[in-house]
């Protein structure tokens, strides 16, 4: 049989139809024909990052195993995740050394010092967060450099180098259309205006508070360069999003929601939740995201009738851990269905779960006492050598941030440190 040698095609190949242009998604025929395999892994498999924020903790008991590996007992949590043994790490005896009380919120994912972030609401000295120090390593050459998204928690978990915060969309319906909902030419237009507008306020902005910080005493000029961070930061979204702003969305076969689900749906939001991230991920729209999921509130499930919060502050009353354990046992359902999605979903060189390093993790261990060790923290895909279970010292902690370093590697991010870590986690 004669086999015609096939000429690659462009990775910005577009199937075009008169006006409507439709951008095409990764394909074998865009590879090399003589890649390594190493070249092919990384022109089809992007690395990512799924970073889920939890502020109510998880009921401990129900958790964890005493028994670490892959032959840990199974507990009432972790019955729903029986379909993933092998393909997940559960770490507990891990935290951030010397955090106390729920304003650790700020300090999940940035692992800095308790003495910098205990009074967030007077003051934020904070530093950069996981998902955006990652960013900006991985999200160059994707429309959105990361997405912060998800349900409002009291305080942030994404912050910029500099400390400040990144809010996060709250809105469902807002993220899908950004994500994949075209504009209309009038749309369009008024779009690239704002963006052009935008640049000529900030260039105005930066000059006149570059006059007024020479005025200023030092601890005024510190804030006013926090300020010109900002502005830069901005400044560099809005160059990112006009040089994306004429290009094609990816298109989904899947039916975009009419209106946010209410709070108390906890299925339907969650589910939601976890399928805009496996969407955007799957079109290659970003490549990190930080999701929160916060207080479930009062949530519409059989026998439930306490508020997440209320249930969470249980004070050990058996009646509220056995509400408690309705919501936990939920979430973990969901969580379970979206891992097993993920697994589904293929890619050139494997599925969306084996390029995906996905953490799941809650700043609180025991939300009734606002306590901040043993935090429930769980690993998921990415390629890791996963464990089951490692149990670390549940008296001395082991740093979180030590697990950080080794998901920025995994990642292949240059750097052996991170907030406070010590050294590297070896365990995976």
């Amino acid at each position: 049989m004669h086999l015609a040698l096939r000429t690659p095609l462009s990775r910005r190949s577009l199937l075009r139809a008169g006006a409507v242009s439709l951008a095409l998604p990764i394909l074998n025929a865009m590879l090399p024909r003589n890649a390594s395999a190493a070249a092919t892994e990384r022109l089809s498999a992007p690395k990512r990052l799924l970073l889920i924020g939890r502020n109510l903790g998880v009921h401990a008991p129900f958790l964890f195993p005493e028994t670490p590996g892959l032959d840990y007992e199974t507990t009432p949590y972790l019955q729903y995740l029986e379909a993933h043994r092998g393909d997940f790490t559960l770490f507990s005896g891990i935290s951030h050394l010397g955090y106390n009380d729920h304003k650790s919120e700020p300090g999940l994912f940035t692992g800095v010092a308790w003495d910098r972030i205990k009074d967030p609401i007077r003051e934020h000295h904070n530093t950069v967060s996981l998902d955006q120090f990652a960013a900006e390593h991985l999200g160059g050459q994707t429309r959105y450099r990361n997405l912060v998204i998800g349900s409002p928690v009291q305080w942030h978990f994404s912050w910029t180098e500099k400390g400040v915060p990144v809010p996060s969309e709250r809105s469902q319906t807002e993220v899908f259309k950004q994500l994949f909902l075209e504009r209309t030419h009038a749309e369009l237009q008024s779009e690239i205006q704002r963006l052009r507008s935008g640049r000529s306020i900030l260039d105005q902005v930066i000059s006149e508070s570059k006059t007024l910080a020479r005025t200023l005493g030092s601890e005024d000029r510190d804030r006013i360069e926090l300020m010109f961070s900002s502005v830069r930061e901005a400044e560099q979204a809005l160059l990112r999003a006009e040089a994306w702003v004429t290009t094609p969305k990816p298109s989904v076969t899947y039916r975009a929601p009419e209106k946010d689900p209410s709070h108390d749906s906890l299925s339907e939001r969650e589910n939601l939740w976890f399928d805009l991230c496996r969407l955007a991920f799957q079109t290659d729209s970003t490549r990190v995201i930080l999701l929160t999921l916060g207080d479930a509130g009062r949530a519409k499930l059989d026998g439930l009738s306490l508020g997440h919060h209320d249930a969470s502050h249980h004070g050990k009353d058996e009646k509220k851990i056995e509400q408690l354990a309705l919501i936990e046992a939920a979430e973990f359902q969901l969580f379970s269905r979206f891992l097993s999605q993920t697994k589904q979903t293929p890619e050139p060189s494997g599925s969306l779960f084996e390029h995906t390093a996905i953490l799941n993790a809650s700043n609180l261990g025991n939300a009734s006492a606002h306590t901040c060790e043993n935090l429930p923290v769980l690993l998921s895909g990415g390629g890791f050598a996963h464990k089951g279970h490692v149990l670390f010292d549940r008296k001395h902690n082991t740093p979180l941030s030590n697990l950080f370093v080794r998901i920025l590697q995994q990642l292949n991010v240059p750097t052996d440190r991170f907030g406070s870590s010590t050294s590297v986690l070896g365990d995976i």
